[in-house]
C-alpha cells in the first residue's frame, strides 16, 4: 500500500531516490541517544533500541509464530500486565511501547487519577509511531477497539483518497468474512517497507507475501516440505500487481474484495462508487494508472527548466504546485492519475 501510494519524491528542493517520506519522518523523530543506537555501552539509558519510534511495527499481537525478531519490552511493564490478566502478546506490545521516552509533557497533566484517566498511556501510545497502532476504547465513549492504518501517502484528489480508505476498509471486512490468512515473518514484512519506498517500487520492486491466503490450503501440500517452526514453504515474492491483481492461481486482494462485495447488500449507487474506487487501486497495482510520486517526478523532469541536476528550482517548485491546486481542486483533469473522468455523482 506504500508504494501505490507513495507521494514524495522531492526533498528540500531535490529529486530524490525514493517515492516516500516514511523514512524521512522516521529519522526527523528519532530521539534515541547513542547508547539507545547501540554506539555507546549502556550506562544511563536502559535499552539499546534498534529502530526509530517512527517505523513498522516490531511484532503481530494475533500470533506468537511469526513474530521472527526478538521484541524488546519493558520487563516490570510487562509483569504487571500479566499480573493483572492481560494475555502474553497484548502485555509484550504495550511493554514494549514503554521503552520510549515521552516526547512532551504538559505540567497540567503529571498528576493524575490512574482509575479515571488514561493520558499517561496515551502519550506514550501515541508517540510511537508505527505501521499500524492498536487502539484501545476512549475511557466514558461509545468508541470500541480500532486498529489504525498508518503507511498511506497523502493523494491530490478526494477521489484517490477514498479510494485508498474504501479499499482498506473493505479488504479487513474480506479477511474477516472469508477468514484469510495473509500473515508472513515480521521480519519479511520489514523488508517490504524497504522496497516499498524505492523510485517507481510499485512496477520494479518484488515483496513478499504469502502464497495462498485462504486457510490452510497448502496445508496438506506442505507438510514436510520444512523444518517444524519454518515458514518458508508458505510465502514468495510477487509484484505489486500480482498480489493486488491476481495471477495464475493467486487470487489477488481486488478479486477477493469484488467477491465480498458481492456478498453483500449494496444499493446500485454506492456499489458503482466502491467499484470506481478499486478500479483506481488495481490500475495503480498493474502500473497503467502513475502513483503520485511518478506524477511528479515526470512532471519536473518534463519541465523546461529541468537541467537533469535533481535540484527543483523556485520556479518550477511553483508550476508544481499550482498545477497540483488546479487538479486537487478538480479544475484540470489529470488521466494519469484517475483514469478516465468520473460522473459527478461518483466524484462528490
Amino acid at each position: 500500500m506504500l508504494s501505490i501510494s507513495a507521494a514524495t519524491p522531492v526533498v528540500r528542493g531535490y529529486l530524490t531516490d525514493m517515492d516516500c517520506r516514511w523514512n524521512i519522518v522516521s529519522g526527523s523523530v528519532d530521539d534515541r541517544t547513542e547508547e539507545e543506537r547501540g554506539l555507546k555501552p549502556l550506562s544511563e539509558s536502559q535499552f539499546a533500541i534498534p529502530t526509530s519510534r517512527y517505523d513498522t511495527i516490531d511484532c503481530y499481537i494475533s500470533s506468537h509464530e511469526y513474530n521472527d525478531i526478538p521484541i524488546l519490552c519493558d520487563p516490570k511493564i510487562f509483569q504487571t500486565l500479566r499480573d493483572g490478566g492481560v494475555d502474553e502478546l497484548l502485555a509484550r506490545h504495550v511493554a514494549h511501547l514503554f521503552i520510549r521516552d515521552p516526547v512532551s509533557l504538559f505540567e497540567e497533566k503529571i498528576h493524575q487519577n490512574i482509575e479515571d484517566d488514561v493520558d499517561h498511556f496515551e502519550n506514550i501510545q501515541s508517540t510511537n509511531w508505527q505501521t499500524m497502532r492498536f487502539k484501545p476504547p476512549p475511557l466514558n465513549s461509545t468508541i470500541g477497539w480500532r486498529v489504525e492504518f498508518r503507511p498511506l501517502e497523502v493523494q491530490l484528489t478526494d477521489f484517490e483518497n477514498a479510494a485508498f480508505v474504501v479499499f482498506v476498509v473493505l479488504l479487513t471486512r474480506a479477511i474477516l468474512s472469508f477468514k484469510l490468512n495473509i500473515l508472513i515473518p515480521i521480519s519479511k514484512m520489514q523488508e517490504n517497507m524497504t522496497r516499498a519506498q524505492k523510485r517507481d517500487a510499485v512496477r520494479s520492486e518484488k515483496f513478499y507475501f504469502r502464497k495462498s491466503v485462504v486457510p490452510d490450503d497448502d496445508k496438506d501440500d506442505n507438510e514436510g516440505a520444512e523444518p517444524k517452526g519454518s515458514h518458508d514453504h508458505e510465502y514468495t515474492e510477487m509484484s505489486v500487481d500480482t498480489i493486488i491483481n491476481g495471477k495464475d492461481e493467486f487470487p489477488g486482494l481486488i478479486p477477493l474484495v469484488r467477491m465480498y462485495v458481492n456478498s453483500i447488500e449494496m444499493d446500485v449507487d454506492t456499489r458503482c462508487s466502491v467499484m470506481q474506487y478499486l478500479r483506481l487501486i488495481s490500475k495503480r497495482a498493474s502500473g497503467e494508472l502513475m502513483t503520485g510520486a511518478r506524477w511528479i517526478r515526470h512532471f519536473l523532469t518534463s519541465h523546461p527548466l529541468y537541467k537533469q541536476d535533481s535540484v527543483v528550482t523556485e520556479e518550477m517548485n511553483y508550476d508544481l504546485v499550482k498545477r497540483m491546486m488546479e487538479i486537487s481542486e478538480g479544475t484540470v483533469p489529470c488521466l494519469e492519475l484517475t483514469g478516465k473522468l468520473l460522473p459527478k455523482s461518483v466524484d462528490n
